[in-house]
C-alpha cells in the first residue's frame, strides 16, 4: 500500500505541513491548517501519526516539536509515484506533458537543460 493510503484527509494535511515545515509544534500545525480543528483534535492526529511510526515527537521545553520519519523526498517520489499511477495510467510522458500545459508553468532555458540532461541519463540508463 502507498503511503498516502495509510493517512486520513486530516492526517495528510497535517503530514503535509510537516513536510513542509521540516519540524513544528501542534500550534503551528493548526495555524497552517485550511478548517483547523480544535487544540486537542490536532494534539489527537499528531498522537496517531506518531504512533504509526509517521512522525517523531522531541519536548522543548514544555512544547512536544513534531518531525517526520520519512524524509520528503522519499514522500515525494511516494506522492508522484501514486498521482502517475492514478490520474496518467502509469504514463510518465503523459504526468509531464500535463505539468507543461499548465497555464502558469514557465520553464527557463537552463531548467530545461537539466531536464534534458535528466532524460538523456535515463535512456542510458534503460529508465
Amino acid at each position: 500500500m502507498s503511503e498516502l493510503h495509510q493517512f486520513s484527509r486530516r492526517e495528510r494535511e497535517v503530514m503535509d505541513i510537516i513536510h513542509e515545515l521540516g519540524v513544528a509544534t501542534s500550534a503551528q500545525i493548526r495555524d497552517r491548517m485550511v478548517e483547523p480543528p480544535t487544540d486537542s483534535a490536532v494534539r489527537s492526529v499528531l498522537r496517531i501519526l506518531v504512533s504509526k511510526g509517521h512522525l517523531a515527537s522531541r519536548t522543548e521545553g514544555v512544547r512536544y516539536v513534531y518531525s517526520p520519519r520519512v524524509p520528503a523526498s522519499k514522500a515525494r517520489r511516494s506522492a508522484l509515484r501514486h498521482v502517475v499511477r492514478t490520474f496518467f495510467g502509469g504514463s510518465v510522458e503523459g504526468a509531464v506533458a500535463a505539468l507543461l500545459d499548465l497555464d502558469d508553468t514557465r520553464i527557463t532555458p537552463k531548467e530545461r537543460a537539466r531536464l534534458r540532461a535528466l532524460i538523456d541519463r535515463a535512456s542510458r540508463e534503460g529508465r
